[in-house]
């Protein structure tokens, strides 16, 4: 049962038409992992950014500071107990609607 050569052409050309399918396939599927990805990262810097404009809006005073003195004065505003305490009230009226 030999194969002719029309035959044998005809099953190469299938085979690389279905190997540019699976590639463009891959690739769709690629594009969208970077899509989601890259989704994540950007809502993550909009939030970052749009808390940053919040702080600076309602303290003034942490306009002029640099980056490490901002995270130390942040630091040690959110290690106080009444903080805390009204950060998880908030969170529990976020959630409780």
């Amino acid at each position: 049962m030999k194969k002719s050569r029309e035959q044998l052409e005809k099953e190469r050309d299938e085979a690389i038409a279905k190997r540019k399918q699976y590639r463009y396939k891959c690739q769709r599927l690629e594009n969208r992992v970077r899509y989601y990805t890259e989704g994540e990262r950007k809502k993550r810097n909009h939030r970052l950014i749009v808390r940053g404009a919040d702080v600076e809006s309602v303290a003034l005073e942490v306009r002029g500071m640099s980056q490490a003195a901002f995270r130390k004065l942040a630091e040690q505003i959110f290690s106080l107990p009444e903080v805390s305490a009204l950060a998880r009230r908030m969170i529990d009226q976020q959630e409780g609607g």
